[in-house]
C-alpha cells in the first residue's frame, strides 16, 4: 500500500482563505511538499463557498461575527471557535486522520480546537502572526481583565504548542520569553510576497490623471490601522496648504471603512479621497502602479512597533517611496524606502507628504533603495524552506 501523505490542518479565524495571502502561501508550500492541507476559515472578500478545493488544497468555510468593542469578542470567538471544531471534525471524516494542526493568530484561542485532537497524536504548530494583548491595547487603550485573560491564553497555546512559527525575530524572542518556547523548536518565516506578485503594470488611466500627484494606502482598515490620520492628512493638505494637485487612493476593506468614508466626506474631501473597496489581481496591481507616495498611517504603540507589515515588503517591491510614522520593526525593514515621520500627528504626516510630491528625485532614489532591497533579501524560497523545517521539526 503506498504511504498516505501527512495532513496538515490550517486554522484561521480573522481572514478568509485565500485572501490572506501569508497563509495561502504557507499552504501552497505544504501541498507542493507532497502533504495534504485543508484550511478552516471564515467566509468574507467574495470567498463565500462552504467548501471548495483551490490547486488541491481543501478550504472549509464558516461565517464571521467581527466583534466592534470588547464585550463583542464574547459573542465572536465562541462561535467561531465552536464551528471550527465541529468542521474539524469534517475534515477528520472527509480527508482522514490529522497529523499536523497549524493554528494563526489572532486569536490566541485556536489551541482550544487544537487541544482534543492531541489526545490522538496530532501535532500543534502556533503560527504567530499578531500579538493579541498588545492588540487589544492598541483597539481599547486599556488593560483589565481582558487583556490578563488574552495573556493568559498567549501563555496556554505556547504551552501547547510543538512548534512555534514567528513573523521576525521580535516574535521569536516573545515566543521564547513570554512563552517560554524552546528557542530550538522556534522558526522565522517572514511574511515576503512571492517573486513577481508585486511588480508595476501600466497605470489605471482613471486614476493617473496629469499634473496630480495620486498619494494611497493599502491594507486592512481597523480602529488600530490609524487610516483616519491619512484622511485627517488630507484635509490638511487640502486646507492649510491649499494642494489640490494632491489626491489620496485608500485600497481595502475592514470594519473602520464606513467611518473613514463618512469622515472624508465630512471634512468635504469627496473630490481628494477615494476608497476602491478590496482589489485583487490585475485591478490592485494597476491601482497601486498609479501611486506616487504610499502611506503607512499606523500609529506608533506597543503593538504596531513589534510587527513587520506586509505595507512595507509590498511598496517596496514596486519601487515606492513612503510616508510611516516612527514605528521600530517597520522602520528597520524599510531601510531607505520610507520616510520616517517623528511626530505622530496627521498635520505631521501631511508635510512629508508634500515634501516627497514635491521632490521627485527623492522619490526616485528611495523607490530604487526599496526595490534593491527586495531583490536582495524578500526571497519567499528562502522563507518556504524555513517553514517546512518547522513543520518537520513538528513531525520528528
Amino acid at each position: 500500500m503506498a504511504k498516505r501523505p501527512p495532513h496538515v490542518l490550517i486554522l484561521v479565524e480573522n481572514l478568509p482563505v485565500p485572501f490572506d495571502r501569508r497563509v495561502w502561501q504557507e499552504a501552497r508550500t505544504l501541498r507542493e511538499a507532497g502533504y495534504a492541507v485543508s484550511v478552516i476559515c471564515p467566509k468574507g472578500k467574495g470567498q463565500t463557498a462552504p467548501r471548495e478545493v483551490i490547486d488541491g488544497i481543501a478550504i472549509w468555510r464558516h461565517p464571521l461575527f467581527q466583534a466592534q468593542s470588547a464585550r463583542g469578542y464574547l459573542l465572536e470567538y465562541p462561535m467561531a471557535l465552536i464551528l471550527q471544531l465541529w468542521l474539524s471534525l469534517r475534515v477528520r471524516i472527509a480527508a482522514g486522520p490529522i497529523d499536523t494542526i497549524q493554528a494563526c493568530s489572532p486569536p490566541d484561542l485556536l489551541f482550544l480546537v487544537a487541544l482534543p485532537w492531541r489526545l490522538f497524536g496530532t501535532r500543534f504548530v502556533f503560527d504567530h502572526h499578531d500579538l493579541s494583548p498588545e492588540l487589544f491595547v492598541s483597539k481599547f487603550g486599556r488593560e483589565g481583565l481582558f487583556h490578563r485573560i488574552l495573556s493568559f491564553f498567549e501563555r496556554a497555546t505556547f504551552r501547547l504548542a510543538t512548534v512555534s512559527i514567528a513573523t521576525n525575530e521580535t516574535f521569536r524572542d516573545i515566543a521564547v520569553g513570554r512563552g517560554g518556547m524552546d528557542p530550538d523548536k522556534v522558526f522565522i518565516v517572514k511574511s515576503y510576497p512571492e517573486a513577481g506578485r508585486f511588480e508595476r503594470v501600466d497605470p489605471d488611466p482613471a486614476l493617473k490623471i496629469p499634473e496630480r500627484s495620486l498619494v494611497g494606502y493599502i491594507g486592512i482598515m481597523g480602529a488600530q490601522d490609524g487610516v483616519d490620520a491619512l484622511v485627517d492628512a488630507m484635509a490638511e493638505i487640502r486646507g492649510p496648504t491649499g494642494r489640490s494637485d494632491i489626491a489620496c487612493l485608500i485600497i481595502g476593506d475592514g470594519p473602520e471603512l464606513p467611518a473613514l468614508r463618512a469622515r472624508a466626506a465630512r471634512l468635504g474631501l469627496d473630490d481628494a479621497v477615494t476608497f476602491t473597496g478590496y482589489l485583487s489581481g490585475p485591478p490592485l496591481m494597476a491601482a497601486l502602479s498609479a501611486l506616487d507616495v504610499g502611506v503607512i498611517p499606523d500609529p506608533p504603540n506597543a503593538f504596531n512597533n513589534k510587527l513587520s507589515m506586509n505595507k512595507v515588503f509590498e511598496y517596496m517591491m514596486m519601487g515606492l517611496p513612503f510616508a510611516q510614522f516612527d514605528l521600530t520593526q517597520a522602520r528597520s525593514e524599510a531601510g531607505g524606502a520610507g520616510l520616517v515621520v517623528e511626530e505622530h500627528s496627521p498635520a505631521a504626516l501631511a508635510r512629508a507628504i508634500v515634501d516627497l510630491v514635491d521632490d521627485p528625485d527623492r522619490r526616485a532614489a528611495m523607490g530604487r533603495t526599496g526595490m534593491e532591497i527586495a531583490a536582495r533579501d524578500f526571497r519567499w524560497e528562502g522563507e518556504a524552506a524555513r517553514y517546512l523545517a518547522a513543520h518537520e521539526a513538528a513531525r520528528a
